[in-house]
Parts: C-alpha cells; structure tokens; sequence
C-alpha cells in the first residue's frame, strides 16, 4: 500500500522586506552554535555574549513577524528548532566544557536532562499555542520557566565566577544541582510571568523608558553584574508569580460560581515565549 502523504504548506513569494523575521530567527541559530564553538576554544565570556546575543533576535524575530505581517506555521516552527539550539543545546554543551565533564557520565546524563527537558518544553508550548480553553487571565502566564530563562539560569554561576573568580562557582556540585533544578522547572508546571503580556500605563511610559536606558549604562559598563542582577530579580518574581496565579484562579472560580458557571471564552492576546 502506499501511504498517503499530508499536505503540506508551501512557502509564498514573499518580498525581501519580509523575509526578515525568518532571518533574524536564523542569525539566532547561528549565535546559538558560535556560544557551542567558543566554548570548546575555552572563551567563556564570548560564548555567555553569543547567547544574549541569541535572546535578543528571538525577541526581535517574532516582534517582526507581527509588524510585517508575515507570521505562518514554517516561521513558528523555524523559531522553536533555533531556540532548542540556542537555548537547550548550547549553554548545557558549555557548562559541560567548562566543569561537567570532570563528572564523567553523571555530568554528561544532566546535560543530556537539560537538552530534552528544553525540547519537552518547546514541543509542550507549540501543543498549547492553539488552546482556547485556558481564561484570558491566564495567558498572563507561562506554565513553566521558558527555555531563554532557563538558559540565563543554567549560565548564572558561570556569570558569577566572572566577577568572584575565587569562591568556586566552577564546582560541579553546585553547577549539576542547576543543571538538574531548572530541568524540573523548564517542565514543571509552575506558573511563571509573561513580560511580552505586561501593559505599561500611560503615566508610567516615560519612567519605563529613563529605566531601560539606565540598565543599558549599566549594561555596558559592568554587563556581567547586570546580567546576574536580572535573572536574580527573575528568580524573586517567581514566588510572586505563583501567589498572584493562585489568587486569580480564585477570583476567576468565584465569580464563576456567582455567574451560574458561566464564563467569558477565553481568547490568546498574548503574545507567546518559549
């Protein structure tokens, strides 16, 4: 019998102009494999700069693809292969040359937890982006931590042996125990914030910008403090994130019961992270 092949989409002539996104994604993929060749030549603060390099164009593709217009299926599934790379396989391949492979096989099984906890989180995220069934307070939030914060996490003693060289952050101990942490969490179903969700108010426009430009300074000036200072304000958000989940599960469950059971469809208006 011959099997019967599915359709499949295929890709419209589309102008130069937008053809960016798509771009931008692959620049990401390539920043993400430059992190993996630095880190075997032994360059750690290259390879740390090659994956904030690769954070940012995922930011930048798919804010693209929502201005041009041009968002489709082949971009959503070109964005989740570069991210498995930049954000999965890249920071577990350097922390596996900088300290876990002084572990021997135990090093080398976490690294491998990481890498496809990364992949389940992304193939879990794609299965949920057509969900109609979740609350619009809900897309607020994450189910998880998203593989660019896991990324930044899995990096942060390497971040912190940068700036104190002498208190042992090259451990393995200490670097396995984060491989392992955050491979939970990237799977785990821990609510987490949306900043793409966040709606600034007018009155605080100005002070939102004088703020961003303020940790450009300091960024330039000391990237690596600034850096850690981010993912430690992420990692205090997280307790936060989990008490204003539950709280709003709440309110939405008791006016629910006030309604007779009815409720609001929810529809996505936010938009989505890996």
């Amino acid at each position: 019998m011959k099997h019967r092949r599915l359709p499949r989409e295929r890709l419209k002539e589309l102008s130069f102009t937008k053809l960016i996104p798509n771009m931008l994604t692959l620049l990401g993929l390539c920043a993400g494999l430059t992190a993996i060749r630095f880190s075997l030549t032994g360059q750690w603060e290259a390879a740390v700069a090659a994956i904030l390099l690769a954070s940012l164009l995922d930011t930048l593709d798919g804010g693209m693809a929502r201005l041009l217009g041009v968002g489709s299926s082949f971009g959503a599934e070109l964005d989740s292969l570069a991210d498995l790379v930049s954000f999965g396989v890249a920071p577990a391949i350097m922390v596996y040359a900088w300290t876990m492979n002084d572990a021997g096989s135990t090093g080398w099984a976490l690294t491998l937890m990481f890498c496809v906890c990364s992949a389940l989180r992304l193939a879990r995220f794609n299965t949920a982006l057509d969900s109609t069934d979740r609350p619009p307070w809900a897309y607020r939030y994450f189910t998880g931590v998203p593989t660019p914060a896991g990324a930044g996490m899995v990096l942060l003693p390497m971040l912190l042996s940068f700036q104190f060289p002498d208190f042992g952050f090259h451990h393995m101990a200490l670097n396995g125990a984060v491989l392992f942490t955050v491979s939970l969490l990237l799977v785990g179903r821990t609510p987490t914030y949306s900043l793409k969700s966040i709606r600034v108010p007018h009155t605080y426009v100005l002070p939102t910008m004088v703020l961003v430009a303020l940790l450009a300074g300091f960024a330039v000036g000391a990237p690596w403090a600034t850096l850690t200072a981010v993912l430690a304000i992420y990692l205090v958000s997280m307790p936060f994130s989990y008490v204003t989940y539950k709280r709003a599960e709440r309110t939405a469950t008791t006016a629910k019961a006030a309604t007779g059971g009815t409720e609001i469809p929810a529809h996505q208006s936010a938009d989505a992270d890996k």
